[in-house]
């Protein structure tokens, strides 16, 4: 038994570390794990792998993410600060390296050597931009807000010319509440408005991959038929064929014929067999991780603390919104994994 009077680094950890956003984060871990076993067995038939392929694989990814969640705690605040510095910089280069070097899947250039370079630059990103704002809060006299403006076309032109419309918008959200959080002058909110909207409507204008996207959403029949929703039509239909307490493990049917029912519509196949209580259910333990979280950064008198843990919170929150909205077909699919839960090494 450790005491308080223990002055370990060991026991610093144990009793400063809040167990019930652990116990909540290691809930959702074995949540991944069961709700995988129902959705992902038939993509692997399809592959002609074997049955728990990506359950084993997923199993093994969670060990290196527990090893480095449980490191990064035992971590100072400049520490963390140099490992998001190195992790952001390192990221970035395999991004650049694979717009060159990257095989083309579904029309992006997003992975090299079997890594999505993104996925790294999203907590690097916030725990940057939290330190950026935390400082131009704290000490008016340095540039540091400007940094905290650059930092986001730094990060999301290269995002975009993947595409990874997806990545960018999670990014940009983050950065906003971030912004928000700082409370810096309406001329800089105004103006990054504008900016924001124009970019969407060039997106729109320009980009056929995003103008597809959104028709689609908005007109399906003018996208080229019902065909064209197929996913997320189906991913609607998994709920209602679930119902309340759904057909039981194992016994969906739609997950056979869902492309990515173990990555981005794993929610959707957990509303066909085990129901919509356990879906609420899910949504609650997002929900109480996400206010946890909030909780404690309001909580931490340290600005750079305050902003990156609610940078980081927000960045795990938002992508498990849009996973969410995607799969009950409230917005155009993105995507976007279910963080925990859905199949994905980098993710």
């Amino acid at each position: 038994m450790i005491s308080r009077a223990d002055r370990s680094p060991l026991s610093d950890w144990l009793w400063t570390i809040d167990r019930w956003l652990l116990g909540a984060l290691g809930l959702l871990m074995v949540c991944g794990l069961v709700f995988g076993m129902a959705g992902s067995p038939p993509v692997a038939e399809r592959l002609h792998l074997p049955t728990f392929y990506f359950v084993n694989h997923q199993a093994m990814y969670l060990v290196p993410a527990i090893a480095v969640l449980i490191g990064a705690s035992f971590l100072s605040p400049r520490q963390v600060r140099r490992a998001a510095l190195v992790i952001f910089i390192g990221a970035m280069a395999l991004i650049f390296a694979a717009l060159l070097f990257g095989a083309e899947v579904k029309g992006a250039r997003r992975w090299i050597f079997g890594v999505q370079p993104s996925e790294f630059v999203k907590p690097a990103f916030a725990v940057l931009a939290g330190w950026a704002f935390s400082e131009g809060a704290r000490r008016r006299d340095v540039p540091a807000n400007l940094l905290a403006i650059l930092i986001l076309p730094a990060t999301v032109v290269p995002l975009i010319m993947q595409p990874d419309f997806g990545q960018t918008m999670l990014i940009s959200l983050v950065w906003g509440a971030l912004f928000f959080m700082a409370g810096l002058h309406w001329f800089w909110v105004a103006g990054i408005g504008g900016a924001g909207a124009m970019s969407v409507f060039a997106a729109y204008k320009f980009v056929p991959h995003v103008r597809a996207r959104i028709l689609k959403f908005l007109e399906p029949q003018s996208a080229g038929g019902v065909t064209d929703t197929f996913q997320v039509d189906t991913a609607r239909d998994s709920f209602i064929a679930g119902g309340w307490l759904g057909k039981g493990p194992g016994e969906g049917t739609l997950k056979r014929i869902l492309p990515d029912s173990h990555t981005d519509f794993i929610f959707a196949v957990t509303g066909e067999e085990f129901g919509v209580i356990v879906c609420i259910l899910l949504v609650t333990l997002f929900a109480f991780i996400v206010v946890r979280g909030l909780g404690n950064a309001a909580r931490n008198e340290d600005p750079f603390c305050r902003f990156a843990a609610a940078g980081l919170t927000m960045l795990f929150g938002i992508q498990s919104c849009i996973n969410l909205a995607v799969n009950l077909h409230l917005m155009p699919a993105k995507g976007m994994t279910l963080p925990f839960v859905s199949y994905g090494g980098s993710s």
